[in-house]
């Protein structure tokens, strides 16, 4: 007989992911075991071996949650706004699913090797997925320049995203209006520059 899945097995799933999270962000992934990651969320360890068979496992839920659903906001664009009003949508959209997110976009770097291939395939693709979403974006804001040289879009789309990051490191308590400052800041250097500010 098959066993049932309980009525808050969805809930204790997600508490275990943002437990999770932090305790890979402050131990670090290596030193992080699954005992400590059990008692840090309350429940034992059988219990915890119920919802993951192993750490990576509980890793790869961890980013692959994180990830799509970052992948979902941020690839989400309105056709009828304009490039500039897309360009801005998504910037803010990026600092706001940041929020509350720390320890999951800390343990990305140190994480995502340590996944079998085909899992960190499936993680890239939602990068990937972002960064296309933000140079289609771009493109639409400079179709001259940047359909003719793809280089130059790529590495413009990277350091938009590297000041969001940039933010976010250095600014992990600021508010919704903050962030929002921030948002329209970036995109403003994006779209004319610092003399256009």
């Amino acid at each position: 007989m098959a066993r049932t899945v309980a009525k808050d097995h969805d809930a204790k799933r997600l508490h275990i992911l943002k437990t999770a999270a932090r305790a890979f962000a402050e131990a670090g992934i290596a030193r992080a075991s699954m005992a400590h990651i059990a008692t840090a969320c309350g429940i034992s360890k059988a219990n915890i071996y119920h919802y993951y068979d192993s750490k990576n496992a509980l890793l790869f839920d961890i980013l692959d949650t994180y990830l799509s659903e970052l992948r979902d906001v941020l690839c989400t664009r309105h056709p009828s706004q304009s490039p500039e009003q897309q360009l801005h949508a998504f910037t803010r959209a990026a600092l706001l699913a940041y929020d509350g997110m720390d320890a999951e976009h800390k343990i990305q770097t140190e994480g995502l090797p340590l996944l079998p291939d085909d899992q960190q395939q499936i993680l890239k693709s939602y990068q990937r997925d972002m960064v296309a979403s933000l140079t289609g974006i771009l493109r639409g804001l400079a179709p001259a320049t940047l359909d003719q040289d793809p280089a130059k879009c790529h590495a413009t789309a990277m350091s938009i995203f590297g000041m969001l990051n940039w933010f976010y490191m250095w600014n992990p308590d600021a508010d919704t209006a903050t962030r929002e400052d921030y948002a329209t800041l970036v995109a403003g250097i994006a779209v004319s520059g610092v003399s256009g500010l």
